[in-house]
């Protein structure tokens, strides 16, 4: 189940809450959101300043235009209408005069928009008076036209020029002049302010950006330290692994791809610590199995029968061969115990069976042959201790001495993809279908539960636990026609071939 939590590509995903990629880009989202919201408010402050500055420029540009050209203009244009250079119907054909209701209105228009849009408080109540004053003189203009209209009235007239129309557009140019002055005073406010919120903003973004340091200081070293712990402890999990100690968990709880990593190093502890158990148990199972096949090798029926043929020969003063089955058995048990290896080369589990087959040969000279082939190359392959023998032996015993005649022992061995191929074949009385499947049966089962064929169940058990579960035992039987055991294993080599002292291998052995 951890494993498919770990594995599983949808359980992983939705584990992780927040990845360490994530928690980088919100540090930096973080960092470059807090330096743009300032910068929106700088230009959005510089922005408001540009404005009242710029409309205080447009304001005085428009002041100044009527305050250089107004009042000359009133002046000229009524005292020439006075004097009777041109008449009021006239006037607008004459280039060089402009109609003193034309300018009214021109000026009027103008500086309500200036008053309307005008914050500073001296400055419109200067544009109050000057719209004031330009109300006064449009009265003294009608009277001034009124009087022209009625003819005779020049004296007056002039006297109104002087009195009122001179003095109406000097005071008019005199507010014009006031209203740029407070003005002008309003624009050093405005740029006053805004170089102070230039040097507020300078130590608000020092401020600012110290603060930001420490804060991505701080979540660096959040970040950092979030991602190191888990890998400290990793790494000292590992260490305690090397070790030896598989018992050793990980307790990461960081909702990114390192809680995956400290799971998955769990399961693999957890796996490997169920894999020594196992093996430390296979491996006491396996010496179980080696003592209990090798107690059935020194079995006492076969060591009293060998003694008794020892004694026979001896008694039939028949001494060297006596001596010959004496270092035949003491060969036999020396390979028999191999020193406490499990694993021996093939070459010295073909002088065991040899030994075997010598000593047993003595004893059923009239019912066994036996015939050994193993190509040189094949010695130095590895082979538990104890494989071929148990084979050699049930095919003697269940195949040879129940025959009627002389019977035959093959063992052959080939090389085949990398896999070593060995048979062990008699020509003894066989066996029927049903009792084939049943002995197929048995030996795939635990030799401890086997009910027969303990010496093939023994060696196939074994070869499975070296091997793995695809090698092993094959049987093949037939009613009067003998029995054929086929063992298929890897073929791994020994550094040097392993080769019996002082004997040669021939390729082609047969004795009877």
């Amino acid at each position: 189940m951890r494993d498919r939590l770990f594995f599983g590509k949808n359980s992983r995903t939705d584990r992780i809450h927040f990845s360490i990629n994530q928690k980088i880009l919100m540090l930096s989202a973080a960092i470059v959101a807090s330096f743009l919201i300032l910068v929106i408010i700088l230009l959005a402050s510089m922005n408001s300043y540009r404005k009242q500055y710029d409309e205080i420029v447009g304001n005085l540009v428009v002041a100044n235009d009527y305050n250089l050209n107004f009042k000359e203009d009133m002046d000229e244009s009524l005292y020439k209408l006075v004097v009777g250079y041109i008449e009021y119907e006239h006037i607008s054909e004459d280039d060089t005069l402009k109609d003193p209701y034309v300018l009214i209105e021109e000026l009027r228009s103008e500086f309500k928009k200036l008053r309307d849009v005008t914050m500073e408080s001296e400055s419109r109540l200067w544009l109050e008076s000057l719209l004031r004053n330009i109300d006064t003189l449009e009265k003294r203009v009608d009277d001034i036209l009124e009087n022209i209209r009625k003819g005779g009235k020049y004296d007056e007239n002039i006297r109104e020029l002087d009195n009122n129309i001179y003095i109406l557009t000097e005071l008019i140019q005199d507010n014009i002049q006031y209203y740029i002055y407070y003005q002008i005073r309003a624009m050093e406010q405005v740029t006053s302010a805004l170089n102070e919120q230039n040097q507020n903003f300078v130590v608000v973004c020092a401020c600012l950006l110290a603060a930001l340091t420490v804060t991505a200081i701080c979540a660096a070293y959040l970040i950092t330290a979030g991602i190191l712990k888990p890998l400290g402890s990793l790494y000292s999990a590992m260490e305690k692994v090397s070790a030896g100690d598989f018992a050793v968990r990980t307790d990461v709880h960081s909702q990114d791809e390192l809680e995956i990593l400290s799971d998955g190093f769990n399961s693999m502890a957890e796996n490997m610590e169920t894999m020594i158990a196992q093996i430390k148990e296979d491996e006491q199972k396996m010496r179980h199995l080696d003592l209990r096949l090798l107690q059935e090798q020194i079995n006492p029926h076969f060591l009293y029968n060998t003694l008794d043929t020892i004694v026979w020969l001896i008694e039939g003063n028949k001494m060297d061969e006596a001596v010959n089955m004496v270092v035949t058995l003491s060969s036999f048990f020396r390979l028999v115990l191999s020193k406490g290896k499990e694993v021996i080369s093939l070459g010295e589990e073909e002088s065991h069976i040899r030994s075997y087959l010598e000593i047993q040969g003595m004893r059923y000279r009239d019912i066994l042959e036996y015939d050994i082939r193993l190509a040189p190359e094949l010695y130095a392959c590895r082979i538990p201790k104890l494989t071929l023998q148990p084979l050699v032996e049930n095919a003697l015993y269940h195949g040879i001495k129940y025959k009627r005649g002389k019977g035959r022992i093959q063992v052959r061995g080939i090389m085949r993809d990398g896999e070593l191929h060995l048979t062990v074949q008699d020509d003894g009385i066989g066996m029927e279908e049903e009792e084939l499947a049943v002995l197929r049966k048995e030996i795939q089962r635990p030799c401890s539960e086997t009910e027969k064929g303990f010496g093939l169940a023994n060696v196939n058990e074994r070869l499975r636990m070296y091997f793995g579960p695809s090698y092993g035992l094959k049987i093949d039987s037939h009613k009067g026609r003998g029995t054929c055991v086929e063992i298929v294993i890897p073929a791994i080599r020994e550094e040097e071939p392993a080769l019996r002292e002082g004997e040669e291998i021939e390729d082609d052995r047969d004795k009877g």
